[in-house]
């Protein structure tokens, strides 16, 4: 389909014509789009949704995945506008972005990679501190962290999956903060399917603020807490009893069952702030992970610790070894197929074996595989 913008679309009807801004809510409908593909797009009564493309040959059937455009014809114009963007729900307290599952983040099982999601969540927080019209560079920096050169750093992150959305889904993630002691910010998020509402991910993390320059950790300036304090509400998106409060074990060269050698970041590996995204400490750690266990389970859990930022000019290991929950229960290292597996990890620097992260995974049998 043409790049070009749409200019107009004339809605058709069997009992005559309506028009709601650009979007019509009826179910059975062609919709012409005034453009340079010059195509349509058809809802027919079996409740199939495609676009008639107009080729050399005629018209050409295509059509679109899960009835994606069907879901956002039945849109308003002030819901479409805000769809992708972003909006305030629960007195601007709560942030909910919209996002679709495209084919480049799904794996091979053709499910959201855990990496796509943990991404999703970092836009939406992002957005919502940008929103919140106190970002000063939109990457998260208030006002007056960015005279004192300060940035956020996240300590711990801890995840939770029920499902898996699959390619042309459409989800929705929630967000907002919290304070944490003295000096730390808690970030949650719920991330729901759009069209059911249900719950399909949870996740929360704690955040501390650092010296941009001196990369050392600093106390909250009271000055940056004014700036936050009205963002602050108090709810938790994972209940405390379903925490992950348990202290993740040390990996050792004697303990590792899974070594990846020579984890070199690049250049598209780090983030704004010179230091590696968070989200790709999760590939590292999933690369070291036995392969039957890729191929057979899926991750329902994650748990990051995070004890030293990461630079391009680093070389890491990523270790990989059962927990105690699971130790024994494999045969020659080859793993039996059980409803529920446990892994912690280990990602140092070669040289000097320096921990980066400590992670534990928790891992449940795919349904194809019950």
């Amino acid at each position: 389909m043409s790049s070009a913008m749409i200019s107009s679309m004339v809605v058709s009807m069997n009992t005559g014509k309506q028009f709601l801004g650009n979007w019509c809510s009826v179910k059975d409908r062609t919709v012409e789009i005034n453009s340079r593909c010059n195509t349509s797009a058809w809802y027919n009564s079996s409740r199939r949704f495609s676009l008639l493309v107009k080729t050399k040959n005629g018209m050409k059937d295509v059509p679109l995945i899960n009835d994606t455009a069907m879901k956002l014809g039945n849109e308003n114009t002030e819901d479409f506008v805000t769809f992708l963007r972003g909006r305030f729900v629960e007195d601007r307290f709560v942030y909910m972005q919209n996002f679709f599952v495209r084919s480049y983040e799904i794996g091979p099982d053709k499910t959201i990679s855990f990496e796509t999601l943990t991404n999703f969540l970092q836009e939406t927080s992002l957005n919502h501190f940008s929103s919140c019209g106190i970002s000063q560079n939109s990457f998260g920096a208030t006002p007056e962290m960015d005279f004192r050169k300060l940035i956020w750093v996240v300590t711990r992150f801890h995840v939770q999956v029920q499902r898996y959305s699959k390619w042309g889904d459409e989800i929705e993630v929630e967000t907002w903060i919290d304070v944490v002691g003295k000096n730390g910010t808690r970030r949650d998020w719920i991330i729901r399917d759009r069209c059911t509402k249900e719950i399909i991910a949870k996740a929360t993390s704690l955040w501390v603020m650092m010296n941009r320059e001196t990369r050392t950790i600093s106390k909250i300036p009271e000055e940056v807490r004014q700036e936050i304090v009205p963002f602050y509400f108090n709810r938790f998106s994972i209940a405390t009893e379903e925490m992950d409060h348990q202290k993740i074990q040390k990996l050792t060269d004697a303990t590792a069952e899974g070594i990846l050698f020579r984890v070199t970041p690049g250049w598209n590996d780090m983030d704004v702030n010179q230091h590696v995204n968070n989200a790709k400490y999760i590939r590292w750690i999933s690369e070291s992970v036995p392969r039957e266990i890729l191929e057979d389970y899926k991750m329902s859990s994650m748990t990051l610790e995070f004890r030293r930022e990461c630079t391009q000019s680093d070389i890491l290991e990523s270790m990989t070894s059962p927990s105690s929950k699971v130790i024994g229960a494999s045969n020659n290292k080859c793993v039996s197929r059980k409803p529920h597996l446990q892994y912690i990890h280990l990602l140092r620097l070669q040289e000097n074996k320096t921990e980066l992260v400590r992670a534990r995974t928790e891992w449940h049998l795919k349904q194809n595989h019950n």
